[in-house]
């Protein structure tokens, strides 16, 4: 039985306050700047708030606060002026986890994902996901995300982090390593 897709309004205080905690964790880990970040985070409450009707419930609503997020943080990214070229990724290809450009691999969902409850086996997957993300030193999830979420270039991160495109492909290294292990540990042998 298909449930009543929620609108903004339906969700609790409480709900919205630990969305908001989230989306402030992880700009400060994209923007460095605690103020801009806790202002880009205004900015994108205050534009779904703006733009409630347009929120249906079909996607969760952290998934469509964070679509917004993700887009203010692209904007503050692009408007510092950052020059922007494209490069390679080189990266380790024996990772099952992602693919040979260093991407999130999309079939990589276990198989129970495609049953009934999916859905559920989804959200557990990236609670533990996050959690293991959040295990990383601050500079490796900060490059992981701003390559998976924001999918920024290698010269566009290697731009903001202040960091040589040898020191990106080592950070992503290791991201994927250690968050591989967390969620074959986590999740995969559970």
């Amino acid at each position: 039985m298909p449930s009543t897709p929620q609108t903004l309004d339906s969700y609790r205080p409480e709900e919205l306050e630990t969305i908001r905690r989230q989306m402030l964790h992880f700009a400060k880990l994209q923007l460095q700047d605690i103020d801009l970040a806790e202002d880009v985070v205004q900015e994108s409450l205050a534009s779904a708030y703006k733009n409630a009707s347009s929120f249906k419930g079909r996607a969760a609503l952290k998934t469509w606060i964070f679509a917004i997020l993700k887009n203010k943080i692209i904007d503050i990214l692009h408007h510092q002026k950052r020059t922007v070229t494209l490069s390679e990724l080189d990266t380790d290809n024996s990772s099952e986890f992602f693919d040979k450009n260093g991407h999130w691999q999309q079939n990589m969902s276990p198989n129970e994902w495609r049953g009934i409850d999916s859905q559920i086996y989804q959200q557990e997957f990236w609670v533990i996901f996050d959690l293991c993300l959040n295990k990383l030193p601050p500079l490796q999830a900060r490059v992981f995300m701003m390559r998976e979420h924001l999918e920024l270039t290698s010269q566009q991160i290697c731009d903001e982090c202040g960091i040589s495109t040898a020191n990106l492909h080592v950070l992503l290294y290791r991201s994927r390593l250690q968050l591989q292990r967390c969620l074959t540990k986590n999740w995969f042998e559970k």
